[in-house]
């Protein structure tokens, strides 16, 4: 799907993996789930592209469901993959801590977990090697994407700002559909092992002023990131 004429993105709102398409080549934000691997190639002729034009990976954290064909386009095709060093060792297969309680409704919960049954989640290949990406960095890399640390849903969650794109890639810093509850609109993520500190990072954002807030889960938003942030804050209030 084009969302943009430099931002396309595969998969859909329960699970979402974004492409930056520059004329010096494409950088691939989160790896979704390993099934998303046809959808990729596919995106890619769409775009006149090809596994060679990929130029770089970066992920938002190392949670299992946006993994998915990383390692495989690491090992297979020599593409460079980036994480904050906070959380290597989470996308290397390393231990997560555990969250609070969950409110869940059924119906959200079913709809994800046959999705991520279907796109092979069970089949998550953990990475072997990574990039470090720092909050603060401008990678060389097709967009200059910008590293925005977002600690709280995970120790090295990260926001990637890209400004030819006018977009903010959020990773789950924030969700615009809760897989559990399949609740829309700008509010805070599942399974964070910060909340507070999860909200409080967000305001990091703010100054990028970028339209659109692409999230790893939920529909993209372009109604600005000051006005995210804002329905975040409030969405967490009002669940106290």
């Amino acid at each position: 799907m084009k969302l943009t004429s430099a931002v396309h993105r595969i998969g859909n709102d329960i699970v979402a993996v974004y492409l930056v398409d520059t004329p010096e080549g494409v950088t691939i934000i989160d790896a979704g789930l390993a099934g998303h691997w046809k959808e990729l190639l596919a995106e890619l002729t769409t775009m006149g592209r090809t596994l060679s034009d990929v130029k770089g990976l970066i992920l938002t954290h190392g949670d299992s469901d946006h993994l998915g064909f990383a390692e495989r386009l690491r090992r297979d095709h020599g593409v460079p993959v980036y994480v904050h060093p906070g959380d290597a060792d989470r996308a290397k297969g390393g231990a997560k801590p555990a969250t609070a309680k969950q409110t869940m409704k059924p119906v959200a919960v079913l709809k994800f977990a046959v999705y991520t049954l279907r796109k092979g989640g069970l089949r998550t290949t953990h990475l072997t090697e990574v990039l470090e990406a720092h909050d603060g960095e401008t990678l060389d890399l097709p967009g200059t994407p910008q590293i925005i640390g977002l600690p709280g849903h995970s120790a090295g969650s990260i926001a990637i700002y890209v400004p030819v794109a006018d977009a903010v890639f959020v990773g789950d810093g924030l969700t615009t559909r809760h897989v559990l509850t399949g609740v829309d609109g700008p509010q805070p993520a599942p399974f964070t092992d910060e909340p507070e500190r999860a909200i409080a990072s967000l305001r990091a954002l703010v100054a990028t002023g970028a339209t659109w807030v692409l999230p790893g889960h939920g529909a993209p938003y372009n109604g600005g990131v000051q006005a995210a942030v804002v329905a975040v804050e409030k969405a967490a209030r009002d669940a106290r």
